[in-house]
C-alpha cells in the first residue's frame, strides 16, 4: 500500500490519518481470536488506574516476533506507509495490546507519546503509531480521541495522575478551544496512524462491548536513541509480504510467539511506562 500525496499532506496537517480496512476481515478475525486465547498475554497484562478508580489492561512487547502479531507489525502494507510518513527506514519501537473490557475499562488521560519517549533518549518526535481496531471502536466503548493538528504544539509537559501520566491540562484545555476534537470511530480492521506529538486520550468503556486495539509503534532509523531504555534502539526490521499474516494466523502452533515485557517489574516505574497509554 502506498499513501498518496494528498494523504501525506493530510497527515502532516492533522497529525493523523485513517486507513480503512488495513486488515481484512479474516486477518482481524484471526488476530482477535489469537489475542483472546493468548494466556501468556493475559498473564503478562498489567492494569493502569485512570485516577478515577477504573483500570485499563495492556500487554506490551518490544520485538515483533514471528507470530501473527509480528506478521502484522512487519507486513509491507503496514510498514511501507509508515516509512513514507517518517521519510526514512522504520524500525519496530514496540507494540502493545490495549484491553479495554466491557463495563470495566477505564479512561486514558490526555497525553502525547513523545512526552515520554523523549525521556528514552529519542532526539526528535519522528515516530508514529499504527492503531488497529481489533474490536469495533465507538464513542460508547471509549474510542481514541485526538485534537486535530495538536502535534504542531511541540512537546507538552506531563504529570502523573493515578498510574498514568498526562499532559499539562492547562495547555490541553487551551488547545481544545482552538483545535477540533475528533472521535476516532473504527470498524474492525480499520487503523489510524498518528504522530508522536498528537494529543490524544480515550474515555472509559461503559458499554457492553469490549474495545481491544493493537498498536504498533515505529521509530525512524536516523532517530536512533542515544541511550539505552526499556524500548529498543535501532534494530533492523525484516519486512514480510502481506500474505504472511494469514499464513501464520491460520497456523495455530505459531500464532503468538512474542516475549512480553513485565510492566510491573521494579525496572519499569509508572513514569517510565507512561507512553503505554491510549
Amino acid at each position: 500500500m502506498k499513501l498518496s500525496e494528498e494523504q501525506l499532506s493530510a497527515y502532516r496537517r492533522d497529525g493523523y490519518l485513517f486507513v480503512s480496512g488495513l486488515l481484512d476481515q479474516e486477518e482481524v478475525g484471526l488476530l482477535r481470536e489469537t489475542a483472546q486465547a493468548d494466556h501468556a498475554m493475559d498473564q503478562a497484562s498489567s492494569s493502569r488506574d485512570d485516577g478515577e478508580g477504573n483500570d485499563v489492561r495492556l500487554a506490551l512487547w518490544n520485538h515483533p516476533g514471528d507470530g501473527i502479531y509480528g506478521m502484522i507489525a512487519r507486513a509491507r502494507k503496514v510498514v511501507e506507509p509508515v516509512e513514507q510518513i517518517l521519510d526514512d527506514e522504520a524500525y519496530h519501537y514496540h507494540s502493545k495490546m490495549i484491553l479495554k473490557d466491557a463495563k470495566t475499562g477505564g479512561a486514558w488521560a490526555w497525553h502525547q507519546d513523545y512526552g515520554y519517549w523523549y525521556q528514552n533518549g529519542v532526539l526528535t518526535p519522528n515516530l508514529c503509531s499504527v492503531m488497529i481496531a481489533v474490536d469495533r471502536a465507538t464513542q460508547e466503548n471509549g474510542c481514541l480521541q485526538v485534537l486535530r493538528g495538536s502535534h504542531h504544539l511541540g512537546r507538552v509537559n506531563h504529570v502523573l495522575s493515578g498510574d498514568q501520566a498526562g499532559a499539562d491540562m492547562e495547555r490541553v484545555e487551551e488547545a481544545k478551544k482552538r483545535m477540533e476534537l475528533v472521535h476516532c470511530e473504527l470498524e474492525q480492521g480499520d487503523a489510524v496512524i498518528f504522530h508522536s506529538n498528537l494529543l490524544h486520550c480515550s474515555a472509559s468503556n461503559e458499554s457492553d462491548h469490549s474495545r481491544w486495539a493493537m498498536i504498533c509503534c515505529y521509530n525512524a532509523k536516523s532517530n536512533d536513541p542515544y541511550k539505552e531504555s526499556h524500548h529498543p534502539r535501532y534494530t533492523k526490521l525484516d519486512k514480510v509480504e502481506d500474505d504472511q499474516i494469514l499464513a501464520v494466523g491460520r497456523d495455530r502452533s505459531a500464532r503468538a510467539a512474542v516475549d512480553y515485557v513485565d510492566l510491573d517489574s521494579d525496572d519499569h516505574s509508572a513514569k517510565e511506562l507512561e507512553e503505554e497509554l491510549v
